[in-house]
């Protein structure tokens, strides 16, 4: 079968992942693919032509060539997770991998698309357990590409360039980014991406530059890209042109049309296919242009019984908020574990304190939110989203805000929210006392099923809400409120359909604001300490407790 036509490469494509699906995801077939070929081998360079002997046969020829030599960083090595994958090699670390799976896993209900058809739920889960980062970016990207999008439209939406702020780049690049921002998040982290469909070949990298990439074209017709210059020897007498791949900008090489673009041409024809401007225009309401709201009434509670309530210490006085109210800045502190674990305590330490970070810590620079502006923001979105696989103005429609952490005018703006698109329900995150330590169980699966109630009457931002917590009434931790009701709303299907917000007396530093997930997971004790660079987190509405 020789499949020329989008629609055979989508049904090839169903076919194999069924395949895979159906064998326990044991099979592993490197492409079905009628233009390429992928070697994957857990070996040496020298080795390789001894593994693959076509590869020093005459007979064999290619227009391009995609090759990646490394050993295993993130997972431990197999076969199958060798480099090349079906469409990108990869050198660097994907950070936000957890929030990006998860996330893929709750639009896995909406997607849609007429080259699958009513085939769809056979591809199901999208994502490979137990791959790496590289192949879940491989698997999300490959999706893209035969649902429809191009692959350098693809490789835009899930490798985005850093666009707020920018004067350089043109408006329509600059919009295209800003709608796709409300379709998903970025896949972030320092990396560069290599990448080919058989027609064209091209490479990324991440919007803060962080891994190298050098390229030459010659007189005699070759184009040479590798992460460090020399890779092969080049006659300079040769050389036509030369330069580093630039953060988050495309270097493409079109073999059908016979032409390189690294200079944007790329990324501009992609951003000119739809009105993409004005859709996100028309779709995006700002919270700071709602009208004020009357203020919440405050709580009847002293402020001494409700920090006791919370759990709060001196020491989270003296060293969390002091530094914070003083300076306006993050207290300085050891990046070392110098405290014992909090399985071990008897003091009750809150529920953020027994998760850890999980991130590629060693081969990541400091980032100084300040010198680096043009590549951070805090900026974040929420509402419900729609099929990843499709384009439509309705994808646009988020309440769009500064910063994840509001202020209480500002929460009392959302809460009573008047749109023909966002409505908020407000659900209560606490319990009778008289319920003892059993009645948290109950609170969780009461809670999960106001959720579920409120999304099905038409609520598209639902508030976690522990105000309530008084002498009779005790909060459930708003980390497991969030995650249980995130949760439970991806198994039942209408995750995306709604937004979390959270309403807490209980986080108090950074890292329990701070998402480790884009786009709403909520307060998970991140692994940054800012969120991600156009990260679309939870808004978490902080008070003194």
């Amino acid at each position: 079968m020789n499949p020329t036509s989008s629609g055979q490469m989508a049904g090839l494509y169903n076919a194999r992942r069924s395949a895979e699906i159906a064998s326990g995801e044991e099979l592993i077939v490197p492409t079905c693919s009628s233009r390429m070929i992928v070697y994957k081998g857990m070996l040496s360079a020298p080795q390789l032509p001894r593994f693959y002997p076509d590869l020093t046969d005459e007979r064999l020829e290619s227009a391009l060539a995609l090759v990646h030599s490394r050993f295993s960083t993130n997972t431990f090595p197999s076969w199958e997770l060798a480099h090349p994958y079906r469409l990108i090699a990869h050198n660097g670390e994907v950070n936000t991998l957890e929030g990006n799976r998860n996330w893929m896993r709750a639009r896995s209900s909406q997607l849609a698309s007429p080259r699958f058809g009513d085939d769809i739920a056979k591809l199901l889960p999208v994502i490979r357990p137990g791959g790496s980062d590289s192949a879940t970016l491989d698997n999300v990207l490959e999706l893209l590409v035969m649902a429809g999008r191009s692959l350098p439209h693809a490789v835009m939406m899930l490798i985005p360039q850093a666009y707020e702020g920018r004067d350089d780049l043109p408006v329509e690049v600059r919009d295209f980014y800003r709608y796709h921002s409300c379709v998903m998040e970025p896949w972030d982290g320092p990396a560069s991406v290599t990448f080919t469909d058989g027609r064209i070949i091209g490479a990324t990298l991440d919007r803060n530059g962080l891994r190298p990439g050098r390229w030459v074209i010659t007189r005699d017709h070759w184009v040479l890209l590798a992460s460090e210059a020399g890779t092969l020897p080049v006659d300079p007498a040769l050389v036509v042109a030369k330069g580093r791949l630039r953060p988050g900008r495309l270097f493409v090489v079109d073999l059908e049309r016979g032409r390189v673009f690294a200079d944007g041409q790329v990324e501009a024809e992609v951003a000119a296919r739809r009105p993409y401007g004005r859709w996100y225009d028309e779709g995006v309401v700002r919270l700071s242009d709602l009208p004020e709201a009357p203020p919440s009434v405050p709580p009847a509670e002293p402020l001494r019984v409700r920090q006791l309530a919370f759990g709060w210490t001196q020491e989270d006085l003296r060293a969390l908020i002091v530094p914070l109210a003083a300076t306006g800045k993050e207290p300085d502190g050891s990046m070392g574990t110098d405290v014992p674990l909090a399985v071990q305590s008897d003091q009750a330490p809150p529920l953020f304190s027994y998760f850890k970070q999980r991130f590629a810590q060693v081969t990541n620079p400091a980032i100084d939110p300040l010198r680096e502006d043009i590549v951070m923001s805090l900026a974040t979105g929420i509402g419900p989203e729609q099929n990843l696989l499709d384009e439509s103005p309705g994808h646009a429609s988020q309440l769009a805000m500064d910063q994840p952490v509001l202020r209480g005018g500002d929460l009392e703006k959302l809460r009573r929210i008047d749109h023909q698109v966002f409505r908020a329900d407000t659900l209560d995150c606490t319990w009778p006392v008289t319920a003892g330590p059993g009645g948290l169980e109950q609170a969780v699966e009461r809670l999960c099923a106001d959720a579920e109630a409120a999304v099905a009457r038409g609520a598209t931002i639902l508030v976690l809400s522990d105000r309530a917590t008084c002498a009779e009434r005790v909060p459930v931790p708003s980390l497991l409120a969030v995650a249980a009701v995130h949760h439970h709303l991806v198994r039942s299907g209408t995750r995306l359909r709604a937004g979390l917000v959270v309403e807490s007396g209980e986080p108090r530093e950074v890292h329990h604001v701070a998402c480790r997930a884009p786009r709403g997971a909520g307060c998970s004790g991140g692994d940054e300490k800012s969120p991600p660079p156009g990260c679309r987190s939870s808004p978490v509405k902080l008070e003194a407790a």
